[in-house]
């Protein structure tokens, strides 16, 4: 199967910056001999004026030289997700050992690169990663019974009550003492074949699943602690653990169904479309006015996509199984490059022709 995007599609990317296709293709423009990432910053050229390869060895192939504004023959995105990944595991090993940019120059890695992804990776400065990775700590021994101030900080790795009491103040909105009122949510960092995803988790269950290149995830992200008064912190759940085994099972073909508990916020039409959307078996698909009949609103289907666009749990609460009615593949946050690829894979895995609406 072919799960290159249109030419055209790809030209739209291109001008639009759009960072999921990182990865995805090179794009060589003519009147200049050089070939660029899709989210290059340089003057975007005529359509009639580029042609597009699948990777950098391709492009050179062909003639053209690598941009020296978007370096395509450095790590791409894939390689920038592994950078973060094994920084990440890095500070969860050893959370009291602080890397500090000094530290990242010693081992060639560039601190502002390392800025600039995991800001763009998971929402935040590596630094205020390993910030958010102590106080994590600290918070959990602070809500447990036998938790003082001081073993909190010196768990965080704070060698001062006062330097600890404004770092945890700074992160939580609350002073340490205040621990046991405070509300957190978790949020984890989930490999998979499409691509990395974040996972945020409330005490009960999973309220946002989505790609670490979707453009609205930022939003979301804050629009989640405003709806539930919380900081979001690195820390372990039995909501993401869950989450992340089934998710490695589901991709695997072992099973398309999950259990992980979900907290769905929103409207109670919004709620209604996203209960029925958990109701299209793996394998199958609706168009947007079965979905809106389905739910005793024959005439909503316009509503019923919006809804379906503003679903902040992927892959669980299945949107990708919703086509135009003649069809096609529309209207997928996450490109429609893996709403093709879920489809696939579940019609694979179920056994069962994929429906479609004429």
């Amino acid at each position: 199967m072919d799960d290159r995007p249109t030419d055209d599609r790809m030209y739209r990317a291109l001008i639009d910056r759009e960072a999921a296709f990182e990865g995805i293709f090179m794009v060589g423009v003519k009147t200049t001999g050089i070939f660029c990432r899709p989210t290059c910053s340089a003057r975007k050229p005529k359509r009639e004026n580029v042609e597009f390869f699948p990777t950098a060895r391709e492009a050179l192939s062909a003639g053209y030289r690598a941009c020296q504004r978007c370096t395509p023959l450095e790590p791409g995105l894939k390689s920038q997700h592994k950078l973060v990944r094994k920084l990440m595991a890095r500070v969860r090993s050893a959370p009291l050992d602080r890397i500090t940019d000094a530290d990242l120059r010693c081992e060639s890695m560039d601190p502002s690169t390392v800025r600039r992804q995991f800001k763009a990776s998971i929402g935040m400065t590596f630094q205020a990663y390993q910030r958010a990775e102590r106080l994590g700590r600290a918070f959990r021994l602070l809500r447990s019974s036998t938790g003082s101030s001081l073993q909190a900080a010196n768990e965080a790795g704070y060698d001062s009550i006062s330097g600890f009491a404004d770092a945890f103040t700074a992160l939580f909105g609350i002073g340490p003492g205040q621990a046991d009122q405070a509300s957190t949510l978790s949020v984890g960092w989930i490999e998979t074949p499409l691509g990395p995803m974040v996972s945020i988790a409330h005490d009960e269950g999973i309220v946002l699943l989505e790609f670490c290149d979707r453009r609205a995830l930022e939003r979301e992200v804050q629009r989640l602690r405003a709806r539930f008064a919380s900081t979001i912190v690195p820390t372990q759940h039995p909501h993401l653990d869950q989450l992340k085994n089934e998710l490695a099972a589901y991709f695997a073909g072992d099973m398309l169904g999950f259990s992980t508990p979900l907290h769905m916020v929103g409207s109670a039409f919004q709620i209604d479309t996203w209960e029925q959307l958990r109701s299209i078996p793996p394998g199958q698909t609706r168009s947007y006015s079965e979905q809106a009949e389905a739910i005793g609103r024959p005439n909503a289907a316009r509503a019923v996509g919006r809804a379906n666009g503003e679903n902040r749990i992927a892959i669980l609460i299945p949107c990708h199984r919703v086509i135009g009615s003649n069809g096609a593949l529309v209207g997928y946050g996450g490109g429609i490059w893996r709403k093709r690829w879920l489809l696939h894979h579940e019609v694979s895995h179920a056994g069962a022709p994929v429906s479609t609406t004429s």
